[in-house]
């Protein structure tokens, strides 16, 4: 006779929905907005509506938590057997399959009705923003370079700001999405790094993997194709010095990454892609600056 699972509590259950949002690890949720305050504060000229900010932040979180769970959903019979993840609700069979798809949808749901006071535009982009969302975690099983598709979804909320704010998606807005997918894969690949002997094992694909023994050398080149095409933005731009600091900041950053990641430390590789909050800090702080001294 089987015994069935006792449902949890709900304190117990919500807690769970929590680590499947992964709101307890907000590094997620800083990758994915910083590049949208870039694209809002250039064009909104260093001025963007304080109300369209707080939209962007909040759909922010709310969409982040959706592509976790279904990252999860999507991950469950892999998760198990890597270290790092086989403790997450659903992989620990905490969280019924069921359960991941109402609360993905329910996340979606809200986004979709934060962006109703937003212009048609901006409504119009953000099916494609879902479709990426959710089909990412399936692109681990076929693309070389998963990571690459995560920086396009990761930054749609760039021409969406654009859309939001001009009511147009300029080249310059293009040009810092495709910055960003260089970011999102010099970031992931530290973040693959970690799980490459697991992920090997199970068949899924990363850039890690891909990139074999030139990883670390990948990673810089990502970076630098980053901060030169963020460069080029924000001069053409108008902006200035305090701009270019900013980013001179975030150089100094990248090069203590490549002292975290050159001997492939599982541990050390982890930190260097946490500590990619600071260089998109950075960045922003060096843009903001930039309009507010003009």
């Amino acid at each position: 006779m089987t015994t069935l699972t006792p449902p949890l509590p709900l304190r117990e259950r919500l807690a769970e929905y929590k680590k499947l949002m992964r709101l307890d690890k907000p590094i997620g949720i800083l990758l994915l907005l910083w590049p949208t305050l870039w694209a809002l504060w250039v064009a909104g000229d260093g001025r963007p509506a304080p109300w369209i900010v707080a939209i962007f932040a909040i759909g922010t979180v709310l969409m982040r938590s959706a592509g976790c769970v279904i990252n999860d959903y999507a991950d469950k019979d892999f998760d198990g057997h890597v270290e790092r993840t086989r403790n997450r609700p659903l992989a620990a069979k905490r969280v019924s399959p069921k359960e991941a798809l109402w609360l993905a949808a329910g996340l979606a749901a809200a986004s979709f009705l934060l962006i109703l006071p937003l212009n048609g535009l901006t409504l119009a982009m953000s099916v494609p923003a879902v479709f990426l969302a959710g089909s990412y975690p399936y692109t681990k099983r076929f693309f070389a370079i998963p990571q690459a598709y995560l920086g396009i979804a990761f930054g749609f909320g760039i021409p969406m700001a654009f859309a939001a704010c001009r009511g147009e998606i300029p080249f310059a807005a293009w040009m810092m999405l495709l910055a960003n997918v260089f970011w999102a894969v010099a970031y992931d690949t530290e973040y693959a790094m970690v799980d490459r002997p697991d992920d090997l094992k199970i068949g899924i694909k990363t850039s890690a993997i891909t990139f074999g023994r030139f990883d670390v050398l990948a990673v810089m080149i990502c970076y630098a194709l980053t901060l030169s095409i963020l460069g080029w933005v924000g001069l053409s731009t108008g902006a200035g010095a305090v701009f270019l600091a900013g980013l001179a900041v975030s150089v100094g950053i990248v090069v203590y990454h490549y002292t975290l990641i050159r001997e492939r430390d599982r541990p050390k590789c982890f930190k260097a892609f946490l500590h990619n909050n600071w260089v998109g800090a950075a960045i922003f702080a060096g843009w903001v600056l930039d309009y507010w001294l003009r």
